[in-house]
């Protein structure tokens, strides 16, 4: 063989062998160009948002406890950038309605602000979540609880008329002659058949009227009286609520008024009084609102907590720290299965 044939048989049987290398290089090299780059995987969104919730912490004590409960469980259950900010019904109201901050106002009586709450309804930039208390009926008669264990046919206004000629005339102490209930209360006695019954005292204010009750109820004596609520007195001295019957509003406007002519029985007036939270935390955290969903207290709670504020060196963020601490049986609920 020659020089130059040995030399192109080399040649050959070298890109043979260089050709299922570069082959099989080329195919790895376009899988993964096929392949592309790695897939980003979105990050969930944070349950609490990405902006501060900010609780309103309006200027009355069950007000503050709200705000300063539901705080301290946004950061405990949930991680929320949590804090409470100063305002009232009116300005809160109007802020909300406006700019949608605060984000929460966990006692928003409406009905004393109603033009304010409407407008910011019709704007869509707030809306309640859940009522305040599990109750709406606020105003009403009391009795001590050793006078409701004793006569239990006392325990409905309805039945005080046939029931009391056989305890003889019980005081019944009113509000201050100056306060709207004052006027109920003398037109509802009338409605009930109880002005030869008993005894119509009207306190010349509230400190007045809450010493008459408590040294009535210090001495056991058998007394009625109105009350409303939340109020830390019918916790502290154990008060029964009477049951008043049905509301009707055409009997309640009537005995509103000094000269009902005919006054007929209603139970008080319920309230609405709202959890209100700005219409981006429905949108924006859901999981949040549910929680606001879920929080309606019982105002017999409420009463509690304002009993123990009353207590010497007592702070509302101590309160609230304690019913975090020892009421889970309760708020566990509002929780529910949102938290992380």
């Amino acid at each position: 063989m020659t020089a130059g044939l040995l030399r192109a048989a080399m040649l050959m049987v070298a890109t043979l062998a260089a050709g299922p290398a570069l082959a099989q290089f080329t195919v790895l090299d376009q899988a993964q160009d096929a392949a592309g780059p790695p897939a980003i995987v979105a990050e969930p969104e944070p349950i609490c948002g990405t902006q501060p919730l900010t609780v309103a912490r309006m200027a009355w004590p069950s007000a503050e406890l709200l705000a300063e409960i539901h705080v301290r469980l946004l950061r405990q259950e949930f991680g929320c950038e949590a804090s409470t900010a100063p305002g009232d019904l009116a300005a809160t109201g109007s802020s909300m309605g406006s700019t949608g901050q605060p984000a929460v106002a966990p006692e928003m009586w409406v009905n004393r602000i109603a033009d304010v709450w409407n407008a910011g309804i019709e704007a869509q930039m707030l809306r309640p979540a859940a009522q305040s208390y599990v109750e709406s009926q606020f105003e009403g008669w009391f009795m001590p609880d050793y006078l409701a264990a004793e006569h239990p046919e006392l325990q409905a206004a309805s039945g005080l008329a046939a029931a009391l000629p056989a305890l003889g005339k019980l005081r019944f102490i009113s509000c201050p002659a100056d306060w709207a209930c004052a006027v109920i209360n003398r037109n509802l006695v009338r409605a009930w058949g109880l002005g030869n019954l008993v005894e119509l005292v009207e306190p010349a204010n509230r400190f007045e009227m809450d010493t008459m009750i408590a040294e009535a109820v210090n001495l056991r004596q058998p007394v009625l009286f109105y009350y409303w609520q939340p109020n830390p007195v019918l916790a502290q001295l154990n008060f029964v609520a009477l049951d008043m019957g049905d509301y009707n509003e055409e009997a309640a406007r009537c005995l509103a008024q000094v000269a009902c002519a005919s006054p007929q029985p209603s139970a008080f007036a319920s309230d609405t009084t709202v959890i209100a939270l700005a219409e981006w935390v429905f949108t924006d955290i859901p999981a949040i609102a549910g929680y606001f969903q879920r929080a309606s207290m019982p105002l017999g709670t409420m009463n509690s907590l304002l009993a123990q504020l009353s207590e010497p060196g007592a702070t509302v963020e101590g309160v609230a720290e304690r019913f975090v601490a020892t009421q889970e049986n309760l708020w566990r609920d509002w929780v529910g299965a949102g938290a992380p």
